[in-house]
């Protein structure tokens, strides 16, 4: 599997064709993924997503609050991937959860990109910063739950890896430097696994 290959025809969540704002932030989103949140203008998004920058304007009042709708935007679509109950716990837990960043990524690939970039959160509002504590929140908890079981390193420290090696790798593969297929994904999860399993059971 590609992660890169390809976008998913019908997104979750989305209001229906027409819609000026959507136009804006789907604009928007592949801006800011390209160009980052300083490199991009607001009249760069007006342009790309075909509307005067006075209609831009109608809908966000600066560029801070488009980039936090942006990161809304974003971050509840891959809330809504990774929230949805997952009926393991251990390795299989973990490597659905593997999967599932992976189906993102492949399905959501400039929402990826920008959830990707280090430099949010200079910008990021008290909504941002909710929504984002609550998509870690569900995976924390389970997170806590198979530590007190069976060990293991804390809980933030096994996200951030587990972040940090799946985003290590998609931009490896976007750069051409590996062809991450299916078979190369499974063999990293069982990688990431042996780096944050618990140690005890």
């Amino acid at each position: 599997m590609n992660v890169h290959s390809s976008r998913s025809p019908a997104r979750r969540g989305r209001p229906a064709e027409g819609d000026k704002r959507r136009q804006i932030l789907d604009a928007a989103l592949r801006v800011f993924a390209d160009r980052g949140y300083h490199g991009t203008a607001v009249p760069d998004v007006a342009k790309a997503a075909k509307v005067a920058t006075g209609t831009l304007y109608h809908y966000f009042d600066h560029k801070e609050q488009l980039v936090n709708a942006v990161f809304v935007d974003a971050k509840q679509r891959l809330g809504a991937v990774l929230g949805e109950p997952i009926p393991w716990t251990g390795e299989k837990w973990f490597k659905e959860l593997w999967r599932r960043l992976a189906a993102f990524a492949r399905a959501e690939p400039d929402a990826f990109r920008f959830l990707e970039m280090q430099d949010h959160t200079p910008y990021l509002d008290a909504k941002s910063r909710a929504v984002e504590l609550g998509v870690l929140a569900p995976l924390v908890a389970t997170g806590e739950r198979l530590r007190a079981a069976r060990g293991g390193p804390p809980v933030d420290i096994a996200i951030a890896l587990l972040w940090g090696a799946f985003v290590g790798l998609t931009k490896a593969a976007r750069f051409h430097y590996i062809k991450l297929d299916d078979k190369k994904l499974e063999q990293a999860a069982d990688a990431c696994w042996r780096m944050i399993s618990p140690t005890k059971g």
